[in-house]
């Protein structure tokens, strides 16, 4: 079966939800590297909860057709918000590569949406 450009709309941003719920969970349970690269990025131990809670709601809006461009704005800013903590903690580009990952599938979500 191949996949055209609306199968591919359709199963994008289910994709890109999935990711954002499952990193939500991890920062929300804090468990090993997350807790401490928040610690050492210098936020305060709330905002991981509030990072966690934020990727959770935007990951529920990015399933629903109707609020779905409310699901990619949020994800959109996260991610920026994401790439500018790493680029100003000179993490290393392992670090660095999964967001630009996320930036970009958010960014094709986007461009898909027409």
């Amino acid at each position: 079966m191949a996949l055209n450009t609306a199968s591919f709309e359709s199963i994008l941003p289910t994709i890109v939800a999935v990711l954002f719920a499952v990193a939500g969970v991890v920062n929300l349970a804090g468990r090993g590297p997350a807790k401490r690269d928040f610690a050492r990025w210098g936020y305060p131990a709330w905002f991981r909860l509030v990072c966690g809670a934020l990727e959770l709601f935007s990951a529920a809006l990015l399933l629903g057709q109707q609020t779905r461009v409310f699901g990619l704005t949020l994800a959109g800013a996260i991610m920026i918000g994401a790439l500018f903590t790493l680029v100003r903690n000179r993490e290393p580009f392992g670090h660095l590569a999964p967001a630009l990952i996320f930036s970009a599938l958010v960014v094709v979500t986007v461009a898909l949406r027409g």
